[in-house]
């Protein structure tokens, strides 16, 4: 059995082509092109449910903002909110440690 390595976005269009031209064998793709059965068949499935779009990794990316709903617009600004917050905190806790600290010294 095969472990599943990294593939490039025309490897797997390379991957999908050749496996739907040989009758949906998963497990002949998957050892010519050395890939986990489970990829060959994954990226064929994908291929075949949101066409060739849905072989790109779009792992890590965020959504346009165009593209968001209000309330996945106002999660976003929500999560920006707390990190500046969380922020503004810990340099008002770091500025207190620092007068204390100087206090002691002086």
């Amino acid at each position: 059995m095969t472990k599943g390595r990294k593939t490039t976005f025309d490897e797997r269009v390379e991957i999908v082509q050749y496996c739907i031209a040989h009758d949906r064998d998963y497990a002949k793709t998957a050892k010519k092109y050395k890939v986990s059965y489970q990829q060959a068949r994954s990226y064929t499935v994908k291929y075949e449910t949101g066409g060739i779009d849905a072989l790109q990794d779009k792992r890590g990316r965020k959504k346009p903002f165009e593209e968001m709903t209000e309330v996945e617009r106002l999660r976003a600004e929500n999560k920006i909110l707390r990190a500046e917050k969380e922020h503004a905190e810990m340099e008002a806790s770091f500025l207190k440690k620092l007068e204390e600290i100087e206090r002691r010294r002086g």
